[in-house]
C-alpha cells in the first residue's frame, strides 16, 4: 500500500471503530440495567438494544444512493452529527422510551456503506481486498472489544455514562474525517440522470449480492440476540454479576479472532473464500445447535460461544472485501448501502427477539436462532466465487489540465472508473483487461507519459 491508501485505511478504520464501540458497548449490559428505566418491559428493553438498526437500516439505502451522486465525506459528517446527538439524547434519559428514541437517532447516521465505498475509492483493486479485510476485521473487533468493555465500564460510568462515550466517540470520529484523503471520482458512465429507482434495480438484480445481503442479516439478528439472553445466562449457569462477564467474552474472542485469521488469509490470498464464506455459516450454525442442546452447563455456553465468535470473525472479514468486488462499478455504495441495511435491520429484529425470547426456555431460545443460521445457510449455498479485477496506479503528469486528462483517460476502451486526488496529483484506474487492447494500451500510456504495466 503507498501512503494515501494507508493513510485511508487507517483514518476509516479508526471511524469504523469508535462508531462500533460506541453502539455495542450498551448491548452486553442493557438487558440487565435497562428494569432501572421508567416504563421498562422485557419488550422494551430488547427494542432500545436494536432499535439503532431500524435506523441504519432505513437511512442505510438514501444515504448510499446520495453517495453514488454527490462527495462521500460531508454525507460521513452529517452521519457523525446524527450518531452524537443520539447518544446524548440516550445518555439523558430517565425512561426507556427516550432512551429508545435516542438509539434510534444514533442509528439513522447510517453511514457504513458510505465509509466503505469511501475507502474503496481510494484503494487500488490489488490492495483493496487486504484494505476491506482489515476493515471487517477492524468492525469485528470493535464490537468483540465493545462486548467485553462495555460490563467493565459500566460498573465505573453506570449506563448513562456508556451513552456519553458513545457521543465523545462520535466527536473524536469527526477529526478523524479530516485526515482521510478526498477523491473525486470519474465514471465512464455518469449516474447524475439516472433514477433512484435504476440504480436499485441494477443492484438488486445481482442473486450473489443478495445472498450476501442475507448472511449479514442473519450474522446481526443472532449476534444481537445473543447478547440479550447471554447476562442472564451466565449469571444463572456460571454464577457471574454483568461486571464480571466482560471477562468471559475478552479471552474468547481473541481466541476466536486469531484462530480465525488464517483462513481469512487462506480466502484472500488462495481465493477460497467461497469456501471458507460458507464454513463460517456452517460453524455458526454447529454452535448455536451445540448452545440449544448445552446452554444449561458452563463448557456448553463456552464452547458454543467460542465457534460462533470464530464464525463471526469470519464473516465480518470476507463480507466486505466480497461486496467490493462483486459490486458494479457506478452503484458502489448503493450495493454496500443494501448490505448494511440488512446487517442493521438484522440487529434491530435481533434486538427484539431477544427481548421476546429473554423468559422462555433456554433450548428454545437457541433453537430458533440456530434455525435462523441453518436457514440462511441453505439460501446461500449457491453463492460463487467472487471476481477478481485488476487496478493500477497513475501519477498526472505536471502542468496538465486534470479535467481534460481525465476525460481522455475515460475515453479509452477498457477503463471503467477512475479515481483522482488532485492534491497529491494520483489517479487509481479500474480495468476491464478483457476490453484492453494494444491501442487502450498504448493510449494509456501516452496519457501517462510513461510506459504502463497492464
Amino acid at each position: 500500500m503507498n501512503s494515501i491508501e494507508k493513510r485511508a485505511t487507517l483514518g476509516i478504520g479508526g471511524i469504523f471503530a469508535l462508531r462500533m464501540v460506541g453502539l455495542f458497548m450498551i448491548v452486553p449490559v442493557f438487558s440487565v440495567y435497562g428494569d432501572n428505566y421508567t416504563h421498562a418491559t422485557p419488550f422494551l428493553i430488547g427494542l432500545a438494544v436494536g432499535i439503532y438498526g431500524l435506523g441504519q437500516a432505513i437511512f442505510q439505502i438514501p444515504m448510499s444512493i446520495a453517495a453514488d451522486k454527490l462527495p462521500r465525506k460531508p454525507i460521513i459528517f452529517l452521519g457523525l452529527v446524527l450518531f452524537a446527538l443520539g447518544g446524548i439524547l440516550a445518555a439523558t434519559a430517565t425512561d426507556i422510551y427516550q432512551v429508545i428514541l435516542g438509539r434510534a437517532l444514533a442509528g439513522s447516521g447510517a453511514v457504513s456503506a458510505v465509509l466503505m465505498a469511501l475507502l474503496a475509492d481510494v484503494t487500488r483493486e490489488e490492495f483493496r481486498t487486504k484494505a476491506m479485510a482489515a476493515m471487517g476485521l477492524t468492525i469485528a473487533s470493535s464490537i468483540m472489544l465493545a462486548f467485553a468493555f462495555g460490563p467493565l465500564l459500566v460498573g465505573l460510568v453506570g449506563i448513562s455514562g456508556l451513552f456519553w462515550l458513545t457521543a465523545v466517540f462520535a466527536v473524536l470520529a469527526m477529526g478523524l474525517l479530516w485526515a482521510v484523503p478526498s477523491p473525486v471520482r470519474m465514471l465512464k458512465h455518469n449516474l447524475a440522470n439516472k433514477s433512484i429507482k435504476t440504480q436499485l434495480a441494477e443492484v438488486l438484480k445481482i442473486g450473489d449480492l443478495n445472498r450476501l445481503h442475507i448472511s449479514i442479516f442473519a450474522l446481526h439478528l443472532t449476534m444481537t440476540a445473543i447478547f440479550v439472553l447471554l447476562p442472564h445466562q451466565l449469571s444463572e449457569v456460571l454464577g457471574l454479576s454483568v461486571r464480571q462477564q466482560g471477562m468471559v467474552y475478552l479471552p474468547l474472542l481473541l481466541i476466536g479472532f486469531a484462530i480465525a485469521i488464517p483462513f481469512i488469509i487462506i480466502a484472500e490470498k488462495k481465493r477460497k473464500m467461497r469456501q471458507v464464506f460458507l464454513g463460517a455459516i456452517a460453524l455458526m450454525s454447529v454452535a448455536l445447535i451445540a448452545l440449544a442442546l448445552g446452554a444449561q452447563w458452563s463448557i456448553g455456553i463456552i464452547g458454543g460461544l467460542l465457534l460462533y465468535f470464530m464464525g463471526f470473525n469470519l464473516l465480518e472479514a470476507t463480507i466486505p472485501s466480497w461486496i467490493s468486488k462483486r459490486a458494479p462499478v457506478t452503484n458502489k455504495a448503493t450495493a454496500m448501502g443494501l448490505n448494511s441495511s440488512s446487517q442493521f435491520f438484522g440487529a434491530f429484529v435481533g434486538g427484539a427477539l431477544g427481548g421476546m425470547l429473554l423468559h422462555q426456555p433456554v433450548g428454545l431460545s437457541w433453537g430458533i436462532l440456530a434455525a435462523v443460521m441453518v436457514v440462511a445457510l441453505l439460501i446461500i449455498m449457491p453463492i460463487a466465487q467472487p471476481p477478481y479485477l485488476s487496478s493500477t496506479t497513475v501519477t498526472i503528469p505536471k502542468d496538465t489540465d486534470i479535467q481534460k486528462w481525465t476525460a481522455a483517460m475515460l475515453a479509452v476502451d477498457g477503463v471503467d472508473e477512475l479515481v483522482v486526488m488532485a492534491k497529491e496529483r494520483v489517479a487509481y484506474l479500474k480495468l476491464d483487461k478483457q476490453r484492453l487492447n494494444d491501442d487502450s494500451r498504448q493510449a494509456l500510456s501516452h496519457l501517462a507519459e510513461r510506459p504502463l504495466d497492464i
